[in-house]
């Protein structure tokens, strides 16, 4: 099967750069939990939060705030460390997605090497799966990549657009043959990284991706908009390109 998307394509908000305002300053506003309820009123499908291990934005008391009042699916961005699954499993988010990290990123630069972190992935996956969380893997779209996470147990694969978002050549090409082998793995596809009002048709246009997972645009286009505003035009945007 290749074609997997039954029902809209959704929309997960990631909510992260709330918070890197909110640390700039100190204090409580603004409030990343605020923004998650307004973006889940807007529409948002779910909220994504990662936490990193420096705390550099979300902090646990916003992920444990999140997991108590949210009425939509929160997903979890993590490394794949003992201490973040120890969290993930105390927490128990309706997802845990697992991306590279290094600390002196600006942000999530490239895919992880599930094929070539294989053995100690595979463990970790297997906690959270036998907690009930569903497990994700942000990967490039590689055969290898897609086909190491398919043998490790994940659910899904979010395939990584932000080459693509760079407009570096034959990228879209590339998304388009992932999704299609995550689709005929087993894997629930979807997408993130880079995606603005611009260029998200393409991907959407995917018919194997069922979520977008959109943040760092969104937030930023809301200064000026509002996140309802900003919400209903991605959606919009996603609605042409679908």
């Amino acid at each position: 099967m290749t074609d997997s998307r039954t029902q809209a394509l959704r929309l997960g908000v990631n909510i992260d750069h709330v918070a890197t305002v909110r640390n700039a300053r100190g204090g409580a506003h603004p409030d990343p939990v605020a923004a998650a309820h307004l973006a889940a009123a807007a529409g948002a499908d779910g909220i994504t939060a990662h936490l990193r291990e420096d705390r550099r934005h979300i902090r646990d008391a916003d992920l444990a705030r999140l997991r108590a009042e949210l009425a939509v699916p929160l997903n979890m961005e993590m490394a794949a460390t003992d201490e973040m699954v120890g969290i993930a499993l105390a927490l128990k988010p309706h997802a845990c997605c697992i991306v590279p990290e290094r600390r002196a990123e600006v942000t999530t630069e490239g895919g992880l090497d599930v094929a070539g972190q294989a053995d100690a992935l595979a463990p970790r996956v297997r906690a959270l799966r036998e907690a009930g969380i569903r497990v994700s893997m942000f990967i490039d779209p590689d055969p290898a990549q897609i086909a190491s996470s398919a043998a490790i147990g994940a659910a899904v694969v979010e395939l990584h657009t932000g080459a693509y978002a760079e407009n570096r050549a034959g990228e879209l090409a590339r998304l388009r043959q992932g999704a299609i082998l995550a689709a005929q793995a087993g894997l629930e596809v979807h997408a993130g990284h880079g995606l603005t009002y611009d260029n998200v048709g393409p991907i959407a246009a995917l018919p194997q991706v069922v979520e977008l997972n959109i943040g760092h645009f969104l937030i930023g286009q809301a200064i000026f908009d509002g996140l309802p505003a900003v919400i209903a035009r991605m959606r919009e945007a996603m609605e042409r390109g679908a």
